[in-house]
């Protein structure tokens, strides 16, 4: 897309980048965000905290002469404020003809494409397993949820994102390992995978279930998940145990399929970190209609009933359950991560105490709207549609649509 032509204002426009606008909004700074984008993008899409006061005025509504009451209505008149658009070129124009009547506006850095590349990073306190460290990667425009697992010199990256391909390289290094797999927990409708990117710059061996690839994956799977099992595609079974795990450096890594959101959705389990990816979050469950869409969803829907309440509830009630999304809706743990105790999650989510008709009844009732893109991010993560780097970060810009009864993950 294109910048809007629009008049140059003589003024120097101070800006704020979005690390340091989080900064101040995660410190409880009460911070009003005028939006210049339409009210469509607006209300689709926006920097979510408790902190921040928006306030949506398109920019077209300044390309008048004059600014009028309407413009400045609800702005403040004696403490800065922040003005975003897409990608900063119109609030740049906006802020400068407010900052020419006397207000005190700051633009956002690249606007929402700059809080999009946003990607903070902290470990789990949880005792994961004595000789590995879990570390959880967290997108706040998205809530995506990524996880690095650290044992001895070797690493393995769950649910990388194709933006961030050179930072799980740096990370692992910063740990003195060499990343050793690549695994996807599912085939990802709301963003782009970093599966083939960072096993290529890496070397390391890419992991998805049978039935992922299943849906028409085009590219070669080093290592298939099917039914709890780990084999390599030449045949053999993998040298990790008994033959459900993935072995990194000196731990292994339990292999649960738990199906629902997806049929090859499945989860994998570091001591008592479970990394769930989409099979249960840590405040709602997951919509069962990306795959097989409407028709297929209520027997998706009883599908993942099934899996929670036979797989994951049965595991020890401290399993710290690590999803790979959260909401704005979500509380982090005190140690900054989005994860929970599971039997936290079994006393305060209502949805984990219904049956299975009520269940579905209540996964089915109120989806949100599709995220946006997710066809054809489906089909870019199968390896059926190739896009540069700069259509990918640009396909799965947006909100996080894929949880059911809140705004939550994939």
């Amino acid at each position: 897309m294109s910048k809007p032509d629009l008049p140059e204002i003589d003024v120097d426009v101070p800006t704020i980048d979005a690390e340091t606008l989080k900064s101040r909004l995660d410190a409880g700074e009460d911070t009003v965000l005028l939006d210049t984008r339409p009210p469509a993008k607006h209300d689709e899409w926006r920097i979510e905290s408790p902190a921040a006061t928006h306030v949506n005025q398109p920019y077209y509504d300044y390309l008048g002469e004059d600014l009028t009451d309407d413009h400045v209505a609800e702005l403040p008149e004696d403490e800065a404020f922040v003005v975003l658009c897409a990608k900063g070129h119109s609030s740049e124009f906006v802020a400068a003809k407010l900052q020419q009547a006397g207000y005190d506006a700051v633009a956002l850095d690249e606007g929402m494409e700059g809080w999009a590349r946003l990607y903070e990073y902290a470990e789990l306190d949880a005792d994961a397993d004595a000789d590995a460290t879990v570390g959880q990667y967290y997108r706040p425009s998205s809530g995506c949820l990524a996880y690095l697992v650290v044992s001895g010199d070797e690493a393995a990256v769950f649910d990388p994102l194709r933006a961030f391909t050179d930072r799980y390289v740096e990370d692992a290094a910063d740990y003195g390992a060499s990343i050793e797999y690549v695994v996807d927990t599912h085939v990802h409708a709301d963003h782009v995978s970093g599966l083939r990117e960072l096993a290529a710059e890496t070397g390391a061996k890419t992991v998805l279930s049978a039935a992922a690839a299943d849906r028409g994956a085009a590219f070669d799977v080093d290592v298939l998940v099917e039914d709890s099992e780990v084999r390599s595609t030449s045949g053999n079974r993998m040298q990790s145990g008994d033959g459900d795990t993935l072995t990194v450096g000196d731990i292994d890594v339990e292999v649960l399929a738990t199906p629902g959101h997806t049929s090859g959705m499945t989860s994998f389990r570091v001591g008592d970190v479970l990394l769930t990816g989409d099979g249960l979050f840590t405040d709602s469950v997951a919509r069962p209609d990306l795959e097989e869409g409407d028709d297929g969803a209520r027997d998706a829907a009883r599908t993942l009933y099934e899996t929670i309440q036979e797989t994951i509830l049965a595991l020890p009630d401290d399993t710290r359950i690590a999803p790979a999304h959260t909401s704005g809706a979500a509380d982090a743990h005190e140690d900054g991560t989005y994860t929970a105790p599971l039997g936290q999650l079994l006393e305060e989510m209502e949805a984990l105490q219904y049956d299975r008709e009520a269940f579905v009844d209540y996964v089915l009732a109120d989806m949100p709207p599709r995220p946006a893109n997710y066809e054809e991010i489906i089909e870019t993560n199968l390896g059926r549609t190739d896009v540069d780097d700069d259509e990918a970060f640009t396909l799965e810009l947006g909100p996080n649509n894929c949880a059911a009864g809140a705004a939550g993950g994939d």
